[in-house]
């Protein structure tokens, strides 16, 4: 079984496709004999799903509990050095609920017909494919005994001065006590250091520091510097390069601020999904992506509806594309104490991971959880808080699909983002509603909000190639024409004052359960599960080019000569 991969299309076994519970991986390796002198060594997993035991040698070296974010623990002390080892790893993909996210189990028995004895399935609270595997990269890496175990960067902008500061966090496993000294450098992006300090929390000032923009805000987006952290004790050392920048975030009364700038997400939800890999890791498939959402002109996407690898997180930094991290609570349905301690180690194990990222403007909590509940009120207060404490320098947030006028968790929320589907989950077909339908929707949401909201989920599933005049559902015709009634009301709202942002469900066709009412998967998306563009991605290239006074180069985009005055509330 190839690793990262996820197992379930790699085979032509229909059992393994859809397998639950316990499976098992093998790995032989050798490690050198000069990694047993002086040198700590770890073992590492970017991510695997669902609740992974790791065995070394026969012995268990660590557990974790979650998919889609790293654990690790130190080897060393089970290791042969230049002799065999042996990796096993038990991995198990049942969700409860009591993981995050939620399932459940629906056993049958004889008196509902002759099923095989034990027959069950699993049911899960959202709409894609339970992948399960090893997801992304396994790591095998040395440190000093004394070594840098944690680095913290918060960046401050006063005038033209920015203000670096930073926490450096070491570690020994050495017998005797140490106290490292640490040496920081900053590095621009042409190679050259531009200030140092010494000291393992302090701040660096820099006069007039290039400012990390979105690529929607800015000739040059996506400004990263590198701090070079290295810490000495005696005769050991060990340096790290961290890469960062230099920007603000702000959520005022109406408006979402970048550096003090007014930003309006324009982008998508995603999915990590592909053909035969599922959410296995891929590179090729991530820098396509990539060039998708410049091509269309999108300026952020969230990570709906768990945390994506940190190879997507680094290239959203490099190229000044705005994420919404997201954990991954989709669908919860109810709140009790032992959720709720899951929710926040998945919260703290994601906040850990991308807090240095500048990318990374905000931190949602859930996706379409049953908010209208009064045990959500108690337990949305809980997370909210408890990511604040974690990260007081980035708003909060929360997909809500609940009527707004009952839910409890958006008055926790720093700005709401909402999620509904006019004209395809209500009212399929009518499309003469969602003009009127959506700035009532939105207008009325703040009111009992007083915050800012964005639509973070709209749409209609497309199954490419289909043509129908007048529109009708499923057709590429359909979902074209929906998207111009949303995008005239989104012009509208925008005109109001608090809307500050538009994400189209979603960036391309996933697979799902096998399901009725899903021909293979969600069809969603913009584009086709192959990265193909349905007709929809050329009216939204132009959309997203025309907000931002941007030419289109290269290709062709879809602009409608239609504009809000010709629609009436």
């Amino acid at each position: 079984m190839p690793v990262p991969s996820s197992f379930n299309d790699i085979t032509q076994n229909k059992t393994i496709r859809d397998y639950l519970g316990w499976s098992w991986y093998d790995k032989e390796f050798y490690v050198p004999q000069r990694w047993a002198n002086d040198f700590r060594i770890l073992l590492r997993f970017e991510s695997a799903h669902y609740f992974t035991i790791v065995y070394l040698n026969g012995n268990e070296v660590m557990n974790h509990t979650g998919g889609h974010l790293p654990f690790e623990a130190d080897i060393t002390k089970f290791l042969n050095f230049s002799s065999l080892n042996r990796i096993t790893v038990a991995l198990n993909n049942t969700l409860s609920d009591q993981t995050i996210p939620q399932g459940s189990k629906t056993f049958k028995s004889k008196k509902d017909g002759p099923y095989p004895d034990g027959f069950y399935t699993q049911g899960t609270n959202f709409d894609f494919f339970n992948y399960a595997g090893i997801h992304r990269s396994v790591i095998l890496y040395a440190t000093p005994t004394i070594h840098i175990d944690d680095i913290l960067i918060v960046t401050e902008v006063q005038n033209n001065t920015s203000h670096v500061s930073y926490i450096i966090a070491s570690s020994t496993s050495a017998p005797e006590p140490q106290n490292p000294e640490c040496l920081i450098q900053i590095i621009d992006r042409e190679g050259q250091t531009i200030a140092s300090k010494t000291g393992c929390s302090e701040v660096i000032s820099i006069k007039n520091a290039k400012l990390w923009w979105p690529n929607t805000m800015h000739f040059d987006p996506g400004y990263l510097y590198k701090m070079h952290v290295k810490i000495v004790w005696k005769n050991i050392t060990d340096e790290y390069y961290q890469p960062f920048g230099i920007r603000t975030v702000k959520v005022t009364k109406n408006q979402f601020l970048i550096n003090e700038k007014p930003f309006y997400f324009m982008g998508f939800g995603k999915h990590e999904d592909s053909n035969i890999r599922g959410k296995g890791l891929d590179i090729p498939l991530i820098i396509k992506d990539f060039n998708l959402i410049n091509w269309i002109g999108a300026n952020s996407f969230r990570t709906s509806h768990y945390p994506y690898a940190e190879e997507i997180i680094d290239q959203a930094d490099a190229q000044g594309i705005v994420v919404i991290d997201e954990c991954p609570a989709v669908g919860l349905t109810s709140f009790g104490d032992v959720l709720l301690k899951q929710h926040k180690s998945v919260l703290r194990e994601l906040v850990m991971r991308d807090r240095n990222h500048p990318a990374v403007i905000a931190w949602s909590v859930a996706n379409e959880p049953s908010s209208a509940k009064s045990s959500a009120d108690k337990y949305f207060g809980e997370v909210t808080k408890f990511v604040k404490f974690l990260d007081p320098t980035r708003p909060v947030t929360a997909a809500i699909n609940a009527d707004y006028t009952k839910e409890k968790a958006g008055k926790y929320l720093d700005f709401v983002m909402l999620n509904h589907y006019f004209s395809w989950y209500s009212d399929a077909g009518s499309l003469e509603i969602i003009f009127p339908l959506l700035v009532n929707f939105m207008t009325k949401a703040h009111e009992v909000y007083q915050k800012p909201i964005m639509m973070s989920e709209y749409g209609a599933d497309t199954i490419a190639g289909l043509h129908m005049d007048p529109p009708f559902i499923f057709t590429e015709d359909y979902q074209t024409e929906l998207m111009v009634l949303h995008h005239k009301a989104f012009d509208v709202l925008r005109n109001k004052g608090f809307f500050v942002g538009e994400h189209i469900w979603n960036f391309a066709d996933f697979l799902t359960l096998q399901q009725i009412t899903r021909v293979v998967g969600n069809k969603k998306g913009i584009f086709t599960r192959e990265r193909q563009p349905k007709a929809s991605a050329k009216l939204l290239r132009c959309r997203y080019h025309t907000l931002t006074n941007r030419s289109i180069e290269g290709g062709i985009a879809y602009c409608p000569n239609i504009g809000a005055s010709d629609f009436k509330c």
